[in-house]
């Protein structure tokens, strides 16, 4: 049986689990998976393990990919970087990231993230942004194979 993107419509195979084109994320009827904001911060720790210490301001925190798993970006106000150039605010090191890939605005207002025409696309809650996003606390960021979760 076919499985068809939710997001572009795109005939995948069922070996796949996000879509060749758009990255979004494929669903087999009735799994009842959803996606979404989510909490990165508990209270208990298992097996003794010390909680990372909560940034005091706006941060992106690398949950996946590139071996960068719990690094923290601290986003100071004003306009940050994000891509495979040395020269980005968040530094992501892969080849399906682009070197300018997106820029994420502090103001006080909150905080924006936009794609800079990127060739992978950037993604917030596994949706394709096409234009500036609002961030809240949680959501989930996609740039290549990086995970990111944004923290308010």
């Amino acid at each position: 049986m076919p499985v068809y993107c939710p997001e572009c419509g795109l005939q995948q195979s069922e070996a796949h689990r996000y879509c060749s084109r758009c990255g979004a994320l494929l669903l087999s009827e009735g799994t009842g998976e959803t996606t979404g904001p989510f909490t990165i911060w508990d209270e208990e720790t298992e097996g003794g393990a010390v909680p990372l210490q909560r940034p005091s301001g706006p941060a992106l925190a690398v949950r996946s990919g590139g071996g960068l798993s719990g690094e923290i970006f601290p986003l100071g106000p004003g306009r940050h970087t994000i891509g495979r150039s040395p020269q980005s605010d968040v530094f992501l090191d892969d080849v399906t990231v682009s070197r300018n890939h997106a820029a994420i605005t502090r103001d006080d207002h909150g905080v924006v993230l936009e794609d800079l025409g990127s060739l992978n696309g950037t993604y917030v809650n596994r949706r394709r942004i096409e234009g500036p996003e609002r961030l809240a606390d949680g959501d989930e960021l996609q740039i290549g194979k990086f995970r990111l979760a944004f923290i308010a």
